[in-house]
């Protein structure tokens, strides 16, 4: 039962912490890369779908992304699309190709992104904390229920209590990556 339950934890930290990499690509720096329209949902056949699903996204250079519409008639769309996005961006299509320039982030626009990522990097460290309370739940419940002895129920919350660390320690580490990629310029 240990065992097992220690698994799922650090399955779930796992989890928690891929979830925070995901926002984290969202929130942009200065440079240009395709995982920013990951999330952009253009509307196609009457069905919104993720962007390369209908197009081929690429990087022309550092400051500009390109998408390529496999239909012609998907220009507009996924033009509008992008421009409708949470992202901040302005679209202008050339012919078949849309180029997508990144705007350069003004320091005030980078200090407001930091504190984007520190609230996202916190929800992720009380989700790890919330899964370590949980798994200590059902260690009690079952050192009640006398199938473990109260040593193996210390020594599994110490486990616990270590993986919770290490996955604290990699969200801080990914934060502190994001923080210096942002204040690049």
């Amino acid at each position: 039962m240990i065992p097992e339950l220690k698994k799922t934890t650090e399955h779930k930290m796992q989890r928690s912490i891929e979830s925070l990499k995901l926002d984290l690509a969202k929130v942009r720096t200065g440079r240009a890369h395709v995982g920013i329209l990951d999330h952009v949902m253009v509307e196609y056949y009457g069905n919104p779908v993720p962007i390369t699903q209908v197009a081929n996204v690429t990087l022309i250079d550092a400051r500009t992304i390109g998408v390529q519409p496999w239909e012609k008639p998907m220009v507009g769309k996924v033009e509008k699309a992008i421009r409708d996005s949470d992202l901040g961006l302005n679209p202008a299509s050339q012919g078949e190709i849309i180029r997508v320039p990144m705007p350069v982030l003004t320091e005030e626009r980078r200090k407001d992104l930091i504190k984007v990522v520190k609230t996202e990097g916190e929800g992720a460290k009380v989700a790890v904390r919330n899964l370590r309370r949980d798994a200590n739940g059902s260690l009690k419940d079952a050192l009640k229920a006398k199938t473990i002895s109260e040593d193996d129920e210390r020594r599994a919350q110490d486990d616990i209590q270590k993986l919770t660390d290490k996955a604290i320690i990699e969200i801080d580490k990914l934060l502190a990556q994001k923080e210096q990629e942002l204040m690049q310029i």
